[in-house]
């Protein structure tokens, strides 16, 4: 039976609340201990905590929700989680407390992706699961770019430690959302890319044999490839329009954020439909060709608000990513039970990239220029399309 409409609008809000508590992170702890009169040092080492605890959490995260069989107990403890970290950022700003609390969040964080996903997967299916992804990409798309604004105007009217409380105060709507999800409408074999159980004849793979997968090896490659030459674009490019533009620099890099989110918001549904129409594969290399252009344009144009539009195509990559990522795994995972394992290994892969890249970015821009650290950006993309246009097969089901 197809899920109620009670339980796909729940799923919604629980996403786009998602979305809110975890934009309450990232650059606004920055703000908070600066105000707090943390050194640079010291906040550095709190965000590299985080990072290494996320990178390292994300296959025991994704191996956790196979093992509970029960997705929306395990989402509500780990926004709980998240709650409690933001009020103990808030509330008691010492190094023993903030190390502790981004801990949590960074655990939590490794949880809860593997758990919505495999909520909605259990909810829709196989065969609905790509327009699924994008709704999920949309309400996420569109909670990140609305807290932003608030938790922004928040810190501006009141102080930065608000942030963190209205970032504990958004988990009670979040979990009232994750109530409205009908736990008897998630099928548990298939929330973990597992066969139902009449159809079944074997337990779930093992993870050295889901290792052997040629196509997720290939996969997991072409998402670290990506991801090295996209996490440090951004930032590389908000350098240069400080020093071109420095008046106008912090304006054009909001306008940098927003525009793709607004671009994920409007295409992510289409992309869900046309994956399950067309297939896979196409739409990946749309997605990973549109990251070598950027590199090109970013070399090569000076005028900084034709930056900004260029910028737009981080929306497109994005969008495609979003809805492709987890669509690809539960193509690969289908039958072997390691749905969300190996969710937990693809984001290994993008943990290991977008870790690299900043310092590869930063190491070349200051050696050579910002031209020559676009440029091998570039090459680095145009590398992870050539692997996907050459080697990757193409993974949607003849069924579907």
């Amino acid at each position: 039976m197809p899920p109620s409409r009670r339980s796909q609008r729940g799923l919604d809000w629980f996403v786009f609340c998602v979305a809110d508590v975890q934009t309450g992170f990232g650059p606004f702890i920055a703000v908070y201990l600066t105000t707090e009169k943390w050194t640079q040092v010291d906040i550095g080492l709190v965000l590299s905590v985080a990072g290494l605890v996320s990178l390292i959490g994300q296959m025991p995260g994704g191996a956790l929700v196979d093992w509970a069989r029960a997705e929306r107990f395990v989402a509500g403890i780990a926004v709980t989680m998240i709650g409690l970290s933001a009020l103990a950022y808030a509330t008691w700003p010492i190094l023993p407390v903030v190390f502790s609390a981004a801990t949590l969040h960074a655990v939590a964080s490794c949880v809860l992706g593997p758990a919505i996903a495999a909520i909605s997967l259990g909810l829709v299916g196989h065969a609905a699961i790509g327009e699924r992804f994008g709704r999920n990409a949309r309400f996420a798309s569109i909670g990140t770019g609305l807290s932003a604004a608030v938790m922004g105007a928040c810190g501006y009217f009141f102080s930065a430690q608000a942030v963190f409380f209205v970032t504990a105060a958004l988990v009670v709507p979040t979990l009232l959302a994750l109530r409205m999800i009908a736990s008897a409408e998630i099928d548990a074999e298939r929330a973990h890319g597992n066969m139902p159980q009449r159809q079944r004849n074997k337990a779930p793979v093992d993870l050295r044999s889901l290792l052997r997968k040629r196509s997720l090896l290939i996969f997991g490659g072409c998402i670290l490839l990506f991801h090295l030459a996209n996490a440090s674009m951004l930032p590389l490019m908000g350098s240069v329009l400080t020093t071109r533009l420095s008046e106008w620099a912090t304006v054009l890099i909001a306008a940098c954020i927003v525009g793709p989110q607004l671009v994920v918001a409007a295409f992510s549904p289409w992309v869900g439909r046309q994956a399950q129409r067309w297939g896979r594969r196409p739409l990946l290399l749309v997605g990973f060709a549109a990251l070598p252009i950027r590199g090109l344009l970013f070399a090569t144009v000076s005028d900084p608000y034709l930056l900004v539009v260029v910028q737009l195509l981080d929306g497109v990559t994005a969008a495609v990513f979003s809805v492709l990522v987890p669509l690809t795994v539960a193509d690969l995972t289908r039958g072997t039970g390691r749905f969300n394992l190996t969710q937990g290994f693809v984001g290994t892969m993008m943990g290991v990239g977008a870790s690299l890249s900043p310092t590869l970015g930063g190491y070349v821009s200051d050696a050579f220029g910002s031209g020559v650290a676009f440029m091998s950006l570039a090459a680095i993309a145009a590398l992870g399309l050539t692997v996907v246009w050459t080697l990757m097969p193409e993974t949607r089901p003849r069924a579907d």
